[in-house]
């Protein structure tokens, strides 16, 4: 894919429009890529950046909107709403992973679903819009792309841990013995998936996929919960 195809790709979904494409092309560059390649730059120093903005803007529209809540609820609400795991939400709604430049190791090792990769292009995209359009312009990003992420965060349906919170809810009425089990692994040592069921008296729950034990059983976890939270509907 070519980086005039990202480019106009992106921008249709991402409804922005860049005046400086350079920038954008950096922001969706990972530090691998630039491993062993001469002046290339990356979206590490635009992470940084974006970060700033996204906090600033939260906080300025939790404080304006919100103003029954106090200094801790505010605090903890923006918490939530610009964590890694809500970032990482919001990157693969925009379905980013596919067009990150890394290194064909990072991608062989799962680097396009990675957590923290997505979590860090989406503060990244953030800064170029700051840098290339603006304040307002990045602020009015944020919220449009963040507003279902606002409204989980303050009805306090962000859930940083599923294993965790698909406990609470399964033993409020006494202990549960709930059961994660590996069903199955595929693919190479360096790229390895791992695939989870989770299940309570032999019924299961949900079934999840992950480049690790630990994140296939998340996975497994949050399906869970959406089971759950469909069934009570």
């Amino acid at each position: 894919m070519t980086e005039e195809i990202v480019f106009m790709e992106l921008q249709d979904r991402l409804k922005i429009c860049f005046k400086n494409k350079e920038l954008f092309m950096v922001a969706l560059t990972h530090s691998s890529y630039a491993n062993g390649r001469k002046n290339i730059k990356f979206n590490e120093r635009l992470e940084f950046l974006g970060d700033s903005v996204l906090q600033l803007t939260i906080s300025e529209y939790l404080f304006s909107n919100y103003g029954n809540k106090s200094e801790g609820e505010l605090t903890k609400r923006r918490a939530l709403i610009v964590c890694e795991n809500s970032l990482h939400e919001i990157a693969k709604r925009w379905g980013i992973g596919k067009y990150i430049k890394m290194s064909k190791g990072e991608e062989l090792t799962g680097g396009r679903e990675r957590v923290s990769i997505l979590a860090d292009c989406v503060e990244a995209i953030i800064a170029a819009i700051y840098i290339d359009s603006g304040f307002e312009n990045a602020k009015k990003f944020i919220i449009e792309n963040f507003k279902d992420t606002i409204e989980k965060a303050i009805k306090n349906k962000i859930v940083l841990d599923y294993k965790t919170k698909l406990q609470e809810i399964m033993q409020q009425n006494g202990e549960i013995n709930i059961n994660y089990s590996l069903i199955k692994f595929e693919g190479p040592p360096h790229r390895r998936k791992f695939y989870t069921q989770v299940s309570v008296d032999d019924k299961i729950l949900g079934n999840g996929m992950g480049y690790s034990k630990k994140e296939s059983e998340q996975n497994a976890a949050q399906e869970a919960l959406k089971g759950l939270e469909e069934k009570d509907e």
